[in-house]
């Protein structure tokens, strides 16, 4: 919602464009900065009216704002200058170049460059990027689609865009207020005539006529008369209208603004406070500065309150609805919450003193074990009776637990109550996918009622009783989508429960009755989470959306009162300490990092940022607070702080089978943490305290908690058909929607690409890599020569992004150039010493074939320079994800030198390698990279120091007698510390302590499939008697065919559920991430022609790449030199039976010809 001041503006600008006053109304927008007209914009682009364009988009955004409006500029004036070379004006074009594109080199000089050189082309369409340049209609046309993407885009257009639908508003407001003056008269006539808007209307008693027309001077002095007011009575609204400053009144007694404000906000005619009241309230609510203290805070906190980021909404009247008080008192509240840039420097605000817990203070035994059969997605503790659980599962059910006896002791299913009131979106979904899951479940602050969100529109609210019943409260169709995230709140003392969902919206619910009370509207993304709380006597609701974005909302209908980014702008909890006076949140971006922080509530800064969350999480991180102590699940450890200390106090595994991010709850003491497990169970955490609880209620008879008719067999649901119910709410389970064939032999079941190229092209492929954009493929052959293919954007291609049905181009600059390595004292047939690496914003390759590294301008396809001269020949590659600055330079003599390109000199030599080096891999959660050899070692570097953390051998198959030798590659999971390692004789994913968690080996001509995992079984002594013991298991599981070759390349899909690996037989082998369990494979006749016998050697993928965004799309280099894209089927085809006993290889295929498929 905009401030009125804003909409008073949009009203104007309605009037004057109703009334054809069109230079006025683009006059305005441009003074007032509220209302982009995009189509006036367009019409200017369009006519090519440079100059005004310009100057009505620089009311807006200066070029110096963010990258979308450089982009803005720099499309307009490039097209400018484009126009001028067309029109072979070289003068007008120079000018241009000097005056409007110069502002550009300091962005891009190289770009600035290839401008200059256009000069010197006869037609500038000689420019290999330029040659499809059309005339300059449709290219102002083509640059207008461009232009309207970056607005949208640019956050200074944000709410700017679109204009309110609603027809002569301001004339209706007028007539509206007319109306509402004339019923103020004493006396009022059945037809009154109004003579001017510039004095009140009143109508003329006993018989006079009414008040002539007089000039009022609007602009001139105050009134003296209007310094003073008369008496405030009953019928009377006036006071509360007026200004509450009398010398800033203005020389009218009610205004328009007046009359708009009464209009938006009605309220009764009741008693107003006098004007000094309002005076009083007015000056609580902004405390004036001293001069002394105003000169020592920053500009930015000094601004109009209009112009606060965080207080964007007028005030309410003193007497509306809502609350009484509440809105006056909470303008005081908001002082405590009002926002400003994140800062980690200490602040002056209240501070808390130091409040150390001891270790054993800290819940971490495990106490009990719960077997609820189905993955737990919600937990939460009675809030009295606190050894009761309330569980939520993803099959939609609710369970009711004492854990001291671990007894169920309420179960309900899921089940629509009244489907003929379901809206019909909810009965379409239900129908096209009955699946379910509770997304929360919450106990109301005195544990009466229970509301439970489920991951389709509802919310359910249960009446929960002493013993141990639930009835059935309300059922609310609260959104369209899923509804994320319930709590329960007491907005005039009533009680109501806060929901937010996918819709974007937060509405509250009388928790009983089920009608709605409010719904509040301002998110641009899913709302992820709400916090309900009570500051003194406001109540309020924190939201975070699923883009980071915080919002506040008091209780009056106004909008967000603050706004302000999450850390890492991604999906975030907020919650406050159990005594409700600290707020503290947990959330994680999508890239995985994960930010656990305080804030101080005086200025809305972090106040302490929390150490110690190192991984990238699989989800979202959970969090919890209790007394002084903060618990997060993550590494599948519970990790617990001090509230006090910003270093991690402890972290336990709760003797192991926790997820990658449990979820957890503390009990309201914090003597009893929840956990659930990856094996649809709970372990109940306790301290000395919470055992002691826990012995309690163990030995209470269990006609105390819920008679033996309310106990629910923990078995009896843990599956259906024997198949354990998968999680509704991950994004998407390995094998749906891609590889879906076990057995892929021909073309029919596959869209295979081969890459278009030269009929000489015949050196191997030795490194392939998809651009980060995904929208072309970047190889280097043996020879040192570089290739590039981009997909453009076409009819059946609108993204413009690599696939496997419509052929790409090879791209070659105008100017003929090729990149090529320096391959000075190679073996072009061996290719060992080949590497290339890209730059994260796909500018830059770096690239060595045996000889200096090269560094390429990928946009301009030329050497930009060469460093660090052979011996040694560098061996391996890598970018620092974060800093296209740090280069990792493996070497053939087993070193690894950090490079930095701005001071181009190595900053430290890595030595512990005794072969040479074939892999490096970053890991940002971890801040380390790891190198592997040839000798089959694994180094762990830290990146603060670079000092080495760790060393590991990979460990050799059972087939392989000796220690293994050879490449060694290594790849960092997207959102885990789990490390792939790939040797051609054997697959392995390590976590982030070098230490072995699943392996796929081949044997000669046989690869038999190697499970490996640590199962640490904590069990009571009575378990042994039934042969339950702890062990370390190493499972063998061999498939009913064998894929007879060694592996060749393998990588992550870029979803990290899939391992796509090549073979040395032309094979291709899809694995499951988790646990490199075999899907698919895919045979060479798939794609590639039939072989012709005694052509040569077989041919097989050297390199394999996975897609950047597509999950189910690699590439695919040959030894052969040509490159192909593969992609599962649009169809579903049936898996190919494979005779069961016969180990016969997969058909391999040699010197194939080019073909299209």
């Amino acid at each position: 919602m905009m401030a009125l001041k804003d909409e008073l503006i949009f009203l104007i600008l309605q009037y004057l464009n109703e009334k054809k006053y069109k230079e006025a109304v683009h006059k305005l927008e441009q003074e007032s900065g509220c209302y982009f007209n995009m189509k006036y914009f367009g019409d200017l682009v369009q006519e090519g009216n440079w100059d005004e364009a310009e100057k009505y988009l620089g009311s807006f955004t200066k070029l110096e704002d963010n990258r979308h409006s450089v982009k803005i500029y720099f499309e307009i004036r490039k097209q400018k200058y484009l126009e001028a070379l067309d029109m072979s004006d070289r003068g007008k074009a120079i000018d241009i170049l000097r005056k409007d594109l110069k502002v550009f080199a300091s962005f891009n000089e190289e770009l600035y460059k290839e401008m200059v050189q256009l000069l010197a082309l006869e037609n500038f369409r000689q420019n290999q990027q330029l040659s499809k340049y059309g005339d300059a209609k449709s290219a102002r046309n083509n640059m207008w689609v461009e232009l309207k993407r970056l607005f949208e885009a640019n956050p200074v257009f944000r709410d700017k865009l679109k204009f309110p639908s609603c027809e002569s508003r301001l004339e209706s407001l007028i007539k509206q207020s007319l109306r509402w003056q004339h019923q103020q008269c004493p006396n009022p006539r059945p037809n009154p005539t109004f003579q001017t808007l510039y004095t009140d209307h009143a109508c003329p008693t006993d018989g006079a006529r009414g008040p002539a027309p007089r000039n009022v001077q609007l602009m001139g002095p105050p009134n003296p008369r209007a310094e003073t007011f008369p008496p405030m009575d009953s019928h009377s609204v006036r006071g509360v209208l007026l200004s509450a400053s009398p010398s800033l009144a203005p020389p009218c007694r009610l205004t328009l603004n007046h009359h708009i404000s009464y209009l938006i906000q009605p309220f009764p005619l009741v008693v107003s406070p006098s004007a000094s009241a309002t005076q009083r309230w007015m000056a609580i609510a902004n405390p004036p500065l001293p001069p002394a203290a105003a000169a020592q805070v920053p500009s930015a906190l000094l601004q109009p309150r209009s112009a606060a980021a965080f207080f964007k909404h007028p005030r309410t009247p003193a007497n509306a609805p809502g609350g009484d008080n509440q809105t006056v008192e909470s303008e005081r509240v908001w002082k405590r919450l009002r926002t400003a840039q994140t800062d980690e420097a200490s602040f002056a605000g209240a501070s808390h003193p130091p409040n150390i817990r001891p270790q054993d203070d800290i819940p971490k035994t495990v106490a009990r074990t719960l077997n609820q059969g189905s993955n737990v997605m919600s937990l939460d503790f009675h809030p009295i009776r606190q050894t009761i659980l309330l569980v939520g599962t993803n099959v939609g059910d609710v369970d009711i637990w004492e854990v001291g006896s671990k007894e169920r002791i309420a179960h309900k299913t899921f089940e629509v109550w009244d489907t003929g009131s379901c809206s019909t979106p909810l009965q379409a979904s239900l129908i096209k996918d009955a699946t379910i899951s509770v997304n929360r479940c919450l106990w109301s602050p005195d544990g009466s009622i229970l509301g439970v969100a489920f991951s389709k529109h509802l919310v359910q609210t249960y009446a929960f009783s002493l013993n141990a019943e639930l009835g059935q409260v309300s059922e609310i169709d609260a959104h369209v989508g899923s509804v994320n995230d319930i709590a329960f709140s007491h907005p005039d003392k009533s009680l109501s429960i806060v929901t937010c969902g996918e819709d974007m919206t937060i509405k509250v619910w009388d928790a009983t009755t089920g009608q709605k009370r409010y719904s509040f509207e301002g998110h641009e993304a899913p709302v992820y989470s709400v916090c309900a709380h009570r500051i003194e006597s406001i109540e309020f609701i924190f939201s975070t959306g699923s883009d980071g974005k915080i919002k506040a909302w008091f209780y009056d209908g106004l909008g967000p009162r603050v706004e302000y980014d999450a850390p890492g702008h991604g999906c975030t909890t907020l919650a406050y300490s159990a005594n409700g006076t600290r707020l503290f949140s947990c959330g994680t971006s999508k890239d995985g990092e994960t930010h656990l922080v305080e804030w101080n509530e005086t200025n809305g800064r972090i106040k302490r940022t929390y150490s110690g969350l190192r991984n990238r999480p699989f989800g979202v991180v959970q969090f919890d607070t209790s007394r002084n102590l903060l618990a997060a699940g993550d590494e599948s450890l519970i990790k617990f702080w001090n509230m006090d200390r910003a270093y991690m106090l402890t972290a336990t595994d709760a003797d192991g089978g926790l997820p990658p991010s449990p979820r957890l709850r503390f009990n309201r003491e914090g003597s009893l943490l929840a956990v659930a497990t990856s094996d649809s169970g709970i372990k109940i955490l306790a301290n000395a305290d919470g055992q002691r609880l826990l012995t309690t209620t163990e030995n209470r008879p269990s006609e105390e908690v819920g008679g033996p008719s309310q106990r629910v067999s923990t078995d009896a649901k843990a599956t259906v058909d024997g198949t354990p119910a998968a999680d509704v709410k991950q994004l998407r389970i390995p094998g749906d929607g891609g590889w879906k064939s076990s057995d892929i032999v021909d073309s029919a079941h596959l869209k295979a690409l081969r890459l278009p190229d030269s009929p000489a092209a015949a050196s191997r492929v030795v490194q392939l890599l998809y651009t980060n954009s995904g929208i072309a493929v970047l190889a280097l052959g043996s020879d040192g020569i570089h290739k590039l293919w981009t997909w453009a954007r076409v009819d059946h291609n609108p993204s413009g992004k690599s696939n496997a049905s419509v052929a790409p181009r090879l791209w070659q600059p105008s100017n003929g150039a090729v990149m090529i390595n320096d391959a000075t004292g190679s073996n072009p047939e061996e290719g060992t010493c080949s590497c290339m690496a890209l730059s994260n914003n796909d500018s830059y390759v770096i690239s060595a074939s045996g000889g200096k590294v090269s560094l390429f301008s990928l946009v301009a396809s030329k050497l930009m320079t060469t460093l660090l001269s052979p011996p040694p020949a560098p061996t391996f590659l890598a970018f620092h994800p974060q800093n296209n600055n740090m280069i990792a330079i493996g070497t053939e003599d087993s070193g690894v030198l950090i490079y930095d390109a701005q001071t181009a000199a190595v900053t430290a030599n890595l030595e512990g390698h005794q072969k040479r080096i074939t892999g490096l891999a970053f890991s940002q959660s971890l801040d380390v990279l790891v190198s592997s050899g040839a000798d089959a070692q694994l180094c762990m570097w830290s990146i603060d120091g670079w000092e080495k953390k760790m060393a590991r051998f990979v460990r050799a198959p059972a087939s392989h007698a000796a220690p293994l030798a050879g490449d060694t590659k290594v790849q960092f999971h997207k959102n885990h510390p789990h490390l792939l390692v790939v040797h051609e004789s054997q697959l392995s994913i390590y976590d982030g302590k070098l230490e072995c968690m699943h392996s796929v080996s081949s044997a000669p001509g046989l690869l038999d499939f190697t499970f490996t995992s640590l199962l640490v079984l904590s069990l009571a002594p009575s378990d042994a008697a039934d042969g339950h013991v702890s062990f370390l298991s190493r499972l063998q599981w061999s498939p009913r065919d064998a894929l007879a070759a060694s592996i060749s390349s393998a990588t992550y899909s870029c979803d990290g559920l899939s391992v796509h690996a090549g073979f040395r037989d032309g094979a291709v082998g899809i694995f499951e991430a988790d646990g490199l369990k075999l899907r698919c494979r895919i045979a060479p006749s798939a794609y590639l022609s039939p072989s012709i016998p005694g052509r040569g050697a077989v041919v097989y993928p050297v390199v394999i790449a996975a897609h950047p965004s597509a999950p189910n799309q690699i590439a695919l280099g040959m030894t052969d030199g040509a490159v192909h894209v593969l992609e599962p089927s649009d169809a579903d085809p049936k898996p190919v039976a494979v005779p069961p006993k016969k180990k016969a290889a997969l058909p391999a295929v040699s010197n194939p010809n080019p073909v299209l498929k």
